[in-house]
């Protein structure tokens, strides 16, 4: 049979349902009998049908999808959020469309403009850089979640962690176990995470006497090569430290191999704490101290919340702590 001529009639009768009970399955908008959907799935399969989602979304207003922007989709970090952000949605009516902002205000205000105009029902943006007044102006388009900032008369619709808290546990840690020199590989600058966990490693260093060094805060970008690059510069400039808090484990790693290849060991010569805790920092050698972020849960709580939203059901985002996960890659200063 020819797919462009197949219509819903035809469905309802190869499935031996009635018309409403088609149309309710393929635009999510009542329960339907798991059998009855069964026989309807079986039947679209058979026939070759494929519901013309364009006419539904100019007859419903809704097209079913949700715009999920992340600042890299290809880092391990916005990966596992969005793995919780997509399981959310398995078993719903509703579609994610992934796109990346590049770190860049230019392409996130491309691809937010881009979703809007393919009508995404509501919108997902996981550590944007554009400014509160352009998010305001999003939100009065489209429902919006944002993730890791607080955006003025959006709070409710807001997840922020504290990131100052999480990497004063990282810094404490490391003054705890007798170490006074300790470098910082910090993120980006003008970043929201990187300037909080900055703050957060200088919080712990004054609260605990120790002196701040600003030789000993180098500037990474969130990735590996950086940090590897910016450590290595140090270490050739045999400035003086005995740990490292590096403000994401992919910089953990970049610096690393730094002290590897300068013939350093962890944690015997240099201790070594990442933040995030991604899951293959429990597997190197040795395995990183680090400060745990909840990653897949809070894409599942992030989708959650925007699903309720858009279907106008109560709704409220929980709050998410961040832990410091002790494992090999740091000990006591001898």
């Amino acid at each position: 049979m020819n797919r462009g001529t197949v219509t819903i009639h035809e469905v309802a009768r190869e499935a031996g349902v009635s018309i409403s009970t088609v149309s309710r399955i393929i635009n999510g908008t009542a329960y339907v009998a798991d059998d009855k959907r069964q026989a309807v799935e079986r039947a679209m399969l058979k026939l070759g049908f494929r519901p013309n989602y364009l006419a539904k979304t100019l007859m419903t207003g809704r097209s079913m999808s949700i715009g999920v922007i992340a600042e890299d989709i290809v880092s391990p970090y916005y990966a596992d959020v969005i793995r919780g952000v997509e399981h959310a949605m398995l078993d719903t009516p509703y579609q994610p469309i992934v796109n990346s902002g590049h770190w860049s205000r230019k392409y996130e205000s491309r691809a937010v403009e881009t979703l809007i105009y393919r009508k995404v029902d509501a919108m997902l943006l996981l550590g944007s850089t554009l400014p509160d007044g352009t998010l305001q102006e999003i939100a009065s388009r489209v429902p919006l979640v944002v993730f890791g900032r607080t955006v003025p008369g959006l709070e409710e619709h807001c997840l922020a962690l504290d990131n100052v808290h999480g990497a004063y546990l990282a810094t404490r840690h490391l003054i705890e176990l007798g170490h006074r020199n300790i470098v910082h590989v910090r993120g980006p600058q003008g970043q929201q995470d990187a300037e909080d966990r900055l703050h957060g490693y200088r919080t712990a260093l004054a609260e605990n006497d120790v002196p701040h060094r600003p030789e000993l805060e180098i500037l990474g970008d969130f990735t590996e090569q950086p940090a590897y690059q910016a450590l290595t510069h140090l270490l050739d400039a045999r400035v003086p430290f005995t740990a490292v808090f590096a403000a994401n484990d992919q910089m953990a790693a970049g610096a690393r191999l730094a002290l590897h290849r300068k013939g350093l060991r962890v944690p015997e010569d240099v201790s070594l704490v990442g933040f995030d805790d991604l899951p293959s920092s429990a597997f190197t050698s040795p395995p990183l101290t680090t400060v745990h972020q909840p990653t897949y849960r809070i894409g599942l709580a992030l989708a959650t919340h925007l699903l309720n939203v858009v279907q106008d059901l109560p709704s409220q985002l929980p709050a998410f702590d961040l832990t410091l996960v002790v494992r090999e890659s740091t000990r006591p200063l001898r």
